[in-house]
């Protein structure tokens, strides 16, 4: 089974608003460099700008056009914290670690909007964001999230009541939740588009269209193989996430791929009740519903997901069907585009970040909360080039285990678990 699909299924929303994309070379001929980086999404661009910054020789490919993966394909939902939440973060790890890998975290959004900022990058940021459930017996979750994070020196999140969480999702579907000031939203291909054109400003030598065939690590060098050309270096970042097939094994072992499938709507007017605030919105399913209204404003809604590498057909249809079960007054709304994408996810939903092989380190999983974390691991990545390890070591120090059943049966098992998951959801 490979995970390299070339392109993910459908034509997106991002890439239709945000006109005709930069476009980058393909490798012709042997590089050297002090650092490759392989894979062109938000962690390999944030690492090649923050290393070119500080003066160093980086080369970077990517197997297909940046923004073509999941870093201009996602959900633009920022979070808090990490992907698993405090309470349980601290219970594995106690409470100082716990709360420095929290405060990594809200480091990593800020650092994020400085970073756009900074670099006129314009992500269409919007802030607000509303977590929810459909089920009653869940609503004491979602107070003792909010008792935890305020414990970690987060006061951003309160509990909704039904009138509340109804009023703001503009939909009697949801009967609690919680709304969260301090986070919010973006446009996640004109993050990645912007990122790639300060990295290349900065010096870093970009290439599109160029797959690694290999890669191998010995005499203190790395050297990372294309079709067209070796490139020779002193070190390596693997940011490859749910795209990086068989090319390098433990990686493999522990980010398994799964399908996310988005699709927008026709603006639906500003006398419409969706979403009135404009914040982003998800839900409490294992099997996470995910949507929002952009500044034009059409809704984004996303939920579908799958756990083999088949390319639905029916995207439209289905997302139309998940939207009419919340908005039943769009059961039959347009859906301008629709279009799907591979996520990596760990076994415990933490990131994977490890010394692969001698110089090279691996760095994916983020299992849905990519959209900040992954571009602070690709600027933590570049201070353990520059000698600092300190802080990516909290990464690395997660307890990740490899997903079972091997190569042969991981998915097949993965698949049977999450649909069970699924189906606890509608119960």
């Amino acid at each position: 089974m490979t995970y390299t699909s070339p392109i993910s299924p459908g034509y997106s929303w991002y890439e239709a608003t945000v006109g005709e994309r930069p476009q980058y070379p393909a490798l012709d001929g042997d590089r050297t460099a002090d650092v490759v980086i392989i894979g062109g999404g938000y962690t390999g661009l944030s690492a090649a700008f923050n290393l070119a910054k500080m003066g160093t020789n980086v080369v970077l490919i990517d197997q297909n056009r940046f923004g073509d993966g999941a870093s201009g394909r996602n959900g633009g939902q920022l979070g808090t914290g990490q992907r698993a939440g405090p309470e349980e973060m601290e219970k594995e790890l106690g409470f100082a670690r716990a709360k420095a890998l929290f405060d990594l975290a809200e480091e990593a959004k800020a650092n994020l909007l400085e970073f756009a900022e900074t670099n006129r990058i314009e992500i269409d940021y919007r802030p607000g964001h509303l977590n929810v459930t459909h089920k009653q017996r869940e609503l004491p979750d979602f107070v003792e999230y909010a008792e935890s994070a305020a414990r970690f020196g987060y006061d951003k999140i309160r509990v909704m009541d039904r009138a509340e969480t109804q009023a703001r999702v503009g939909s009697e579907f949801y009967v609690g939740g919680s709304y969260d000031s301090g986070t919010g939203h973006i446009h996640p291909m004109k993050l990645t588009i912007g990122t790639a054109r300060v990295a290349a400003a900065a010096g870093a030598q970009l290439f599109e269209n160029t797959a690694a065939t290999g890669i191998a690590s010995s005499g203190g060098k790395v050297k990372v193989k294309t079709k067209r050309g070796t490139i020779t270096a002193d070190k390596c970042l693997i940011a490859v996430n749910a795209y990086g097939g068989d090319l390098e094994p433990v990686s493999a072992a522990h980010v398994m791929p799964i399908g996310s499938f988005i699709g927008a709507t026709v603006p639906l007017g500003d006398d419409s009740p969706v979403i009135p605030g404009g914040e982003s919105v998800s839900d409490s399913r294992f099997v996470v519903r995910y949507f929002r209204r952009v500044k034009s404003g059409e809704l984004l809604f996303g939920g579908r997901e799958i756990y083999n590498i088949s390319d639905p057909s029916d995207i439209p249809d289905a997302i139309r069907r998940q939207i009419a079960e919340i908005y039943p007054a769009l059961g039959n709304v347009e859906i301008t585009q629709s279009w799907g994408g591979y996520v990596g996810i760990t076994m415990p939903r933490k990131p994977f970040v490890r010394e692969v092989m001698p110089n090279v380190i691996s760095a994916g999983g983020y299992s849905g909360h990519g959209v900040m974390l992954s571009n602070f691991v690709g600027k933590l990545y570049a201070e353990t080039a520059a000698g600092n390890r300190d802080r990516l070591k909290l990464f690395e120090e997660l307890k990740i285990p490899p997903f079972p059943g091997g190569r042969r049966l991981r998915t097949p098992l993965l698949f049977l678990a999450l649909s069970w998951y699924a189906m606890r959801d509608r119960i």
